[in-house]
């Protein structure tokens, strides 16, 4: 079953059971997935671009929380981690630390990376392989504490 069917049908069911933080978020994610759809070109939104649709969304709400926490608005910030919580059912878990440091190495490896200069081609090799399973910043942090004497 596709991404986009499952929060169709996660979508009903939080409507059957009056869930409104719940409805919430899914009605969101379905409103990303109905406007990309309808992007020239794009007749139907797949998996993959389903994927990077609702970790974009995720990172919204990781940034509201880190906005709602410094105006001192903890009411925002619980409405806005039970929300993200939603998301986070739909998103394939991402790598640890240690499977990160190990694609690090081999990427260093691969591309002959000598020193914090070839960060981008390190990141650029990572994420061509493993962009689905990587966090962004984990990978960032990683690579530069490995490329970094």
């Amino acid at each position: 079953m596709s991404l986009v069917d499952r929060v169709n049908d996660a979508l009903k069911e939080a409507m059957k059971a009056k869930d409104k933080v719940r409805l919430g978020a899914l009605r969101n994610v379905r409103a990303a997935f109905i406007e990309a759809s309808k992007q020239p070109g794009v007749d139907a939104v797949d998996d993959a671009s389903a994927v990077e649709i609702v970790r974009r969304l995720a990172k919204k709400h990781v940034e509201s929380i880190a906005s709602y926490e410094q105006g001192g608005r903890d009411d925002l910030v619980a409405e806005e981690r039970e929300q993200l919580a939603v998301l986070e059912d739909f998103l394939p878990r991402l790598a640890d630390e240690a499977t990160t440091r190990a694609w690090a190495t081999e990427a260093i490896a691969a591309v002959g990376a000598a020193g914090p200069g070839d960060m981008g081609k390190v990141m650029g090799r990572m994420m061509a392989e493993h962009k689905a399973e990587l966090d962004g910043k984990l990978a960032q942090q990683v690579v530069r504490s490995l490329l970094t004497p």
